[in-house]
């Protein structure tokens, strides 16, 4: 069954190093505060993953478009490292971080967060196998009889999640390393992820040669900002920022273009070094 996982992390489990990086809530004029502190999942490269420059902090197109967003609002974007995919839900829903830098619609999360709205990103997930073994598919009934890995903390929409949970066969695990490893050694038909995620990933792993990918997407699922309901910061004057820059950002295209950049910024972690040429004597 592909269901959100509930990570319990009580309010004090952030580091006291980690605590100090949390900005003092200041408000503007106009209603709206001044500095927001977001997180997300760390392992969703290109839209977000960690800085190798400074381990607290996120980067990615996810960062850059919110910072882009609300800089005409003169709001402060502080994406931090908190952990875990699940740990970073659970910082957001206790209120102790205040936005979620990506998440998909899913009925449980109504309870917990404020969506976004433009959604700024359309995610294909997809089924990957092994190099060679690929297999028909048209849909999701063909998964049908066949055992499927994919991580424990991913929602996939409220519509394949349950069609999954009364119908197939997946697996679910704690890592994407680990989900690779059920993959290559038989012990899973398939995995499902995020397609631009995915490829990340296995190019990181050095695993691309060893995978094929279907035809077809297995769902389509837009991609939200979303703000906490415990967050200090969750007033009108933020969700008018946030809804006014992120229209302008999809109108203009800039998800799309901050997505390339740093893809090949991503990609460029793992290029090979080139070969000096020799010294002439």
């Amino acid at each position: 069954m592909v269901r959100l996982a509930r990570g319990r992390l009580g309010r004090g489990c952030l580091t006291a190093a980690l605590l100090a990086l949390l900005p003092a809530i200041s408000v503007a004029a106009g209603g709206a505060c001044e500095r927001i502190v977001v997180t997300g999942n760390a392992d969703y490269p290109p839209l977000l993953w960690v800085n190798p420059d400074d381990t607290t902090r996120l980067t990615g197109a996810a960062v850059e478009l919110l910072e882009r967003a609300l800089e005409p609002s003169g709001i402060h974007v502080d994406a931090l490292h908190v952990g875990t995919w699940e740990q970073a839900q659970q910082e957001v829903r206790s209120g102790r971080v205040d936005m979620l830098a990506g998440s998909f619609l899913t009925p449980e999360r109504f309870a917990e967060v404020d969506y976004v709205y433009p959604p700024y990103m359309e995610i294909p997930s997809v089924i990957f196998v092994r190099r060679g073994e690929a297999f028909p598919y048209s849909g999701w009934d063909d998964l049908r009889g066949k055992r499927g890995t994919a991580l424990g903390s991913s929602s996939f929409g409220a519509a394949f999640d349950t069609y999954a949970a009364d119908h197939l066969d997946i697996a679910t695990t704690a890592s994407i390393d680990k989900a690779f490893e059920q993959l290559f050694a038989g012990q899973a038909d398939y995995l499902i992820h995020e397609r631009h995620q995915g490829l990340a990933l296995a190019a990181q792993r050095n695993v691309l040669e060893q995978l094929d990918m279907l035809e077809g997407s297995l769902i389509n699922e837009q991609l939200y900002y979303s703000v906490s309901h415990n967050s200090a910061c969750n007033s009108p004057a933020l969700r008018a920022a946030l809804a006014s820059g992120m229209y302008q950002m999809v109108r203009q295209g800039e998800p799309r273009r901050l997505l390339e950049k740093y893809r090949d910024q991503w990609a460029a972690q793992f290029a090979p070094v080139p070969e000096e040429e020799p010294a002439l004597e």
